[in-house]
């Protein structure tokens, strides 16, 4: 799946996939229920913690 935060190995991944495969996961990725979702986060908020999600991914 697309990710906002993705490992060395996930980049290399999805480099290996063809165009179709990589819009084809991204409609996947877009339908997703979760999607659709309704949060009280702002785009603020859900960058700031992706940031501390990678910065932890980071030290561990």
């Amino acid at each position: 799946m697309p990710s906002a935060t993705p490992t060395e190995a996930e980049l290399a991944a999805w480099a290996a996939l063809s165009r179709e495969a990589q819009v084809s996961r991204y409609r996947e990725a877009l339908t997703h229920p979760d999607c659709c979702a309704v949060s009280g986060e702002s785009m603020g908020d859900i960058l700031a913690a992706a940031r501390e999600r990678v910065a932890a991914r980071d030290d561990g």
